[in-house]
Parts: C-alpha cells; structure tokens; sequence
C-alpha cells in the first residue's frame, strides 16, 4: 500500500457508440449507466465512484458528441463539453471497429483544447476487432490529438480494464475521498427509473423512434413492507408513436415494464411495481423547457 493516496476526476468523452457507458460499468463492476447499440443512449452526465486502498476515481460519463440536430443534441453536447472544463483526466474513446473519421476529430480538437493534466487514448471494443485492424485503428487515433498514452481495452470481456484503471489512478493529483465509500454513483432513484425504462425502450423499439423518446420518473413511494411503488411517463412527440410505444393491447409497454423492474429491484434493492404511462408531447427535442423538466439539459 502506498502512503501517497490520489483522487480525483475523469471524464470519458468520444462519439456516440463509443463504449464509454459499458467501460464506466466495467470499471465500477456494476450496471449503472444505460447500454444500448442506439446512438445518444445517454443523456445525463453519471458519476461512477472507483475506490481502492490508495485512490478514489470519480469516472465521469458523458453523452456522445454529434452533430445536434435539435435543442436537445445541442444541449447533451454542452454537457459533455463542459465535463472538460474541471477534470484531471480526459480519456478519449475511439471505436476499433469502425474508421476514424471527422467526427473523431472533432471531439479529439476539444481534448487537445482543454486543460487536463493526462489525455488518454482509449480504444474500445478489442473483443469485436482483429489484430491488424486494430493496430490500422491505434495509429490513425495517436494522430488526432497529443496524448499522453494509449491503451486497448474491451469492456465487454473485461480485456484490460484493471489496465486502464491503473494508468488514469497513476495521473490522479494527490488528494482526499471526495465521496463515502458506501457511495458508488451519485444518480438519485428517480434518474435511475428514467434511465433504465428508457433503456429498455430503446432496446425493444430498437431504430423505430428512440430519440423522440424521453422518460421522466414522476414518483416514488416506499411502503411498510419495504416495496416500492413507481410511476413514470414515456414522452413521445406524435399520436402514432404512441401507439408503438403501448403495442398491441398493451404488449410493448408490459413488456417494457417487465423488462425494466428487475434492473430497478437490483438498484433501490427492494420489490418494485412499476406503473408506466406514455403521453404525447409534440416536439419536447426542441422545448428548452422540456428538457429541463426530464433533467437532459447541461445544467449552468
């Protein structure tokens, strides 16, 4: 054990898809960032808290940065952006499996721009690429910013994780617990509900209509039996998107439901029922108010 204890935090920042979800839940070896193979699957910044004898990491997990097409792209943008403002690590995700192209580029000028102390090179999905494509794949990211370092990890098969970890913890500034131990994220009950019925629906309405979809937890009451009762809204923008959204006598919205309540039983460990309501919003991507309101805005 060393007498030098570090803290401090790091941001994962990249495109949409890259992997920063699924290695922020490797990492604290536990699921509490949403995943889905849907682009802007995320939308709130989640804290993960890493803690080990010598050091405390606070893995900041960031929505994918894109191209926005609405006030809602615009806002998740700047929330991600923002992350790099007051960090000690950046670490950068890039995809092995696909080109590196302009938009890799982008966010890496914004890496290259901010003023974290060690930039990182990480890339992601070893497990889905070949060795040669890989090695194609490294030497194409090295030359979109000056990094520190580089490493190739697969969060899915837990390839190298320890490794990254070990890398980020060595560049920590010394420092003090920013958070109890018995605290591993900082999402309240209500964020985790949205987030992990929205999950779900992204997963069963896979391309149909997941980015006119918002969810917003509307109330959680615990009773004498130590259940939880939860109600929670799916915001769509159309009458017929709706429709998608419940199914056939209700078969998409059950099965929605179904799918969601244990991950949420998991999390607020205790029995859930879970009511689930769709109402139709028209255009909330582009009401700054809405936004708000469903907690997808970057905040001041």
């Amino acid at each position: 054990m060393s007498d030098v204890f570090r803290s401090g935090f790091v941001a994962l920042v990249g495109r949409p898809n890259a992997g920063k979800s699924t290695l922020l839940n490797a990492c604290l070896g536990q699921k509490i960032a949403i995943e889905s193979p849907v682009a802007q699957t995320t939308r709130k910044r989640l804290r993960a808290v890493v803690n080990t004898q010598d050091a405390q990491l606070i893995i900041v997990d960031t929505p994918g940065l894109h191209k926005p097409k609405d006030a809602l792209g615009k806002e998740l943008n700047r929330s991600a952006l923002g992350e790099l403002a007051d960090v000690d690590v950046v670490a950068l995700l890039v995809d092995a499996t696909k080109p590196v192209g302009r938009g890799d580029a982008w966010v890496a000028s914004h890496v290259q721009a901010c003023g974290a102390d060690y930039k990182l090179l990480v890339l992601t999905k070893a497990d889905l690429s070949n060795p040669e494509q890989m090695a194609a794949q490294l030497a194409a990211a090295k030359e979109l910013a000056s990094f520190d370092d580089a490493i190739i990890v697969s969060a899915k098969e837990n390839f190298n994780v320890d490794g990254f970890l070990g890398l980020v913890t060595a560049h920590l500034p010394e420092g003090p617990r920013w958070f109890p131990e018995d605290m591993p994220y900082d999402a309240t009950p209500e964020d985790l509900v949205a987030e992990f019925v929205r999950e779900k629906a992204f997963l069963n309405l896979k391309q149909e209509l997941p980015h006119s979809l918002g969810v917003r937890c509307e109330s959680i009451e615990y009773a004498k039996d130590g259940h939880a009762s939860i109600r929670a809204t799916i915001l769509v923008e159309r009458e017929g998107q709706k429709g998608i959204v419940v199914g056939n006598k209700g078969s998409m919205i059950r099965r929605i439901g179904s799918e969601a309540r244990p991950e949420l039983e998991r999390l607020l460990n205790c029995k859930v029922y879970l009511d689930l309501n769709v109402r139709v919003q028209p255009k909330w991507r582009r009401d700054k108010n809405e936004i708000r309101r469903l907690g997808y805005d970057a905040g001041e």
